[in-house]
């Protein structure tokens, strides 16, 4: 290991010029991250942790968190809306909270940097340091507790390494760009720890490219792109119902994204999206269908995709088949069995296989079809019944379809998330409309989450604005959050579901289900957090109070609105999976009421 005189080892060895433009690492990575479109580091401070905050400082917005799994959420939430997330948290106590953010970036795909600070090198010795997970029983300290835990998630784990020769300076910055690039351009988060002691040293002299796009990535040698083209336009010549159907993996594409847009539109090609792509595309334009899930679908997309549609393009949907995704293995999901039909994968780096197949189709001499969708009715909805799940969406549908900014929704998992399946959600040009973690399904998420969002409006004078839907038990896990909200003058709506249980998958009456209390007075508890709490009761009230809020656009309000946990009243999506969780755990008679649910 190399004391503190690298810089005028390095001149002796190297040359002074050299030695003179060596950065600090902690400077080289902020610039890193910045090059990658990170500006904010979500976090939380402490001893290990400390010099990389004070690095960053000036140069990134060092953001806290309630708690490090807040900051991993929230990271993970800004690797949805900008391409690059990011955290800092100390050594193991710090850090490993941060294991179920990490796990559902790997899960989600997300390219997210975790950062820890770490022990010194020079501190490195037989005597146990504080944060180690070691007691005080064992003989041997354990410093990569928390590369091991990451590592066994399947992602990237590494600490950096100071300088072994007095002559050299440490590659330590370097080491970081590959790992950050390889987080960005692979979209899968790393784990990246830094010993304290190397924040201020010299580290190599580096010379970053302009943009992410400058990047060296992967050599693309795939070839045949034309002749799937020619295939597809073959198959779409021969439809008069073609379909595009979308799934989860072209969400951080924005350029795929694009092309598929210009696609649907350049040929008038209806599309609909794989229950985990909800929001990728705008699902307020007249070409939607909408997000299909065999079962669990609404009835006009299950006609339209199941009875009329007679060749579908699906692309990058995922490789294997997910539950969630195929209407829990029900058989029902039309799409996956669909003889007349060509999938399309990206398999490699940035999908590049699919930026040319799509190419290759926008230059194709394709037919402009004819094709109009029946013009999507909404129900009548009277302004004295009472809200609830069965009509949320309804309402929410129709509060956005007459405004001119977008709804930003953040459902918490649980009924909220599959209630927000009948959303009908409208493209903003800040982020996807539609944002959680469908696939990994982390409760408590949906904060963070939007804290993130909010962010992001705020700082480009958006009108659009964050609608977070929880129930009660998703809140209480998160609700410290708030103060970041009222700190940062973010605005936030919260639909606030109350019936004082955890109801999803409810099978009992088990006290394990109770998450509150009748006297509970979450009113006045959001006005701790500068926010207007309100309840409502009826359809009329939910969207007076949402309109208003809306258009004032500032600080936190939570509108409470009591729900009825009878299944008369849940969403059919709701009802659907709560009989499915039934079935599955046995209970006597679900697996009959699945089979004639299923059966129409």
């Amino acid at each position: 290991m190399v004391g503190a005189n690298m810089r005028a080892h390095c001149a002796q060895n190297l040359g002074t010029e050299y030695a003179n433009s060596l950065p600090l690492l902690g400077e080289a990575m902020a610039d890193i991250l910045t090059l990658f479109g990170c500006k904010t580091v979500f976090g939380v401070g402490g001893d290990f942790a400390d010099n990389i905050i004070s690095a960053f400082e000036g140069k990134l917005e060092t953001a806290p968190s309630s708690n490090e799994m807040h900051a991993g959420y929230a990271a993970c939430a800004q690797a949805q809306i900008s391409g690059l997330g990011a955290t800092l948290t100390t050594f193991t106590v710090g850090s490993l909270p941060c294991s179920s953010p990490a796990a559902l970036a790997v899960a989600e795909k997300l390219p997210v940097v975790f950062i820890s600070g770490a022990p010194g090198e020079q501190e490195i010795s037989d005597t146990l340091l504080h944060h180690s997970v070691a007691s005080s029983s064992e003989w041997m300290m354990k410093y990569d507790c928390a590369l091991k835990s990451f590592r066994a998630l399947g992602m990237r784990a590494e600490r950096l390494q100071g300088a072994r020769s007095k002559g050299q300076p440490n590659m330590a910055a370097e080491r970081f760009f590959q790992l950050v690039a390889h987080a960005y351009a692979n979209k899968q988060p790393v784990f990246i720890e830094i010993p304290r002691d190397l924040v201020f040293e010299p580290t190599q002299a580096l010379k970053l490219p302009q943009t992410p796009g400058d990047v060296n990535h992967e050599t693309y040698v795939l070839d045949g792109a034309q002749h799937i083209a020619e295939h597809i336009v073959e198959k779409l010549n021969q439809s008069s119902h073609p379909l595009l159907f979308v799934g989860e993996n072209v969400k951080l594409n924005t350029r795929l994204c694009e092309q598929l847009r210009n696609f649907v539109n350049k040929f008038n090609i209806p599309y609909a999206t794989s229950w985990l792509a909800k929001g990728v595309l705008d699902e307020s334009d007249p070409l939607s269908v909408g997000s299909y899930n065999g079962v669990f679908s609404p009835d006009h997309v299950r006609y339209y995709i199941e009875q009329k549609v007679d060749y579908i393009l699906e692309v990058d949907t995922s490789i294997q088949s997910q539950d969630t995704n195929n209407a829990f293995c029900s058989g029902t999901h039309v799409i996956q069995s669909f003889e007349n039909k060509t999938m399309v994968k990206g398999t490699v780096q940035n999908q590049q296989g699919l930026l040319h197949v799509f190419e290759h189709l926008l230059a194709s001499d394709i037919p402009v079809f004819q094709t109009l969708l029946e013009e999507k009715r909404r129900p009548v909805l009277d302004d004295n019944d009472s809200v609830d799940f069965h009509n949320l969406a309804d309402a929410l549908n129709d509060v956005q379809s007459q405004l001119s900014a977008s709804l930003i929704y953040l459902p918490e998992i649980g009924n909220s998330y599959f209630a927000s399946y009948s959303l009908e959600t409208k493209q903003s040009s800040h982020c996807r409309p539609w944002l959680t973690n469908p696939w990994y399904g982390a409760m408590g998420s949906s904060l963070p989450y939007a804290r993130a969002v909010a962010k992001t409006l705020k700082s480009s004078n958006s009108s659009d604005i964050a609608v977070v839907i929880t129930g009660d038990g998703g809140f209480h896990f998160q609700l410290n959050e708030l103060i970041h909200f009222q700190r940062d003058h973010l605005a936030v709506v919260i639909l606030y579901m109350r019936n004082n249980i955890f109801h999803l998958g409810k099978s009992g009456e088990s006290t394990m289900y109770h998450c509150s209390t009748p006297g509970f007075d979450v009113l006045t508890l959001v006005k701790a957090y500068g926010g207007k709490g309100l309840q409502c009761r009826t359809i009329g009230e939910l969207r007076t109070h949402l309109q208003s809020a809306v258009e004032s656009n500032c600080g936190i309000t939570l509108l409470e609105i009591p729900v009825d946990p009878n299944s008369d009243k849940l969403s059919r999506e709701i009802s659907m999976l709560n009989l499915f969780i039934q079935m599955k755990n046995g209970k006597q008679g679900a697996k009959e009421a699945w089979d004639l649910a299923v059966a129409g």
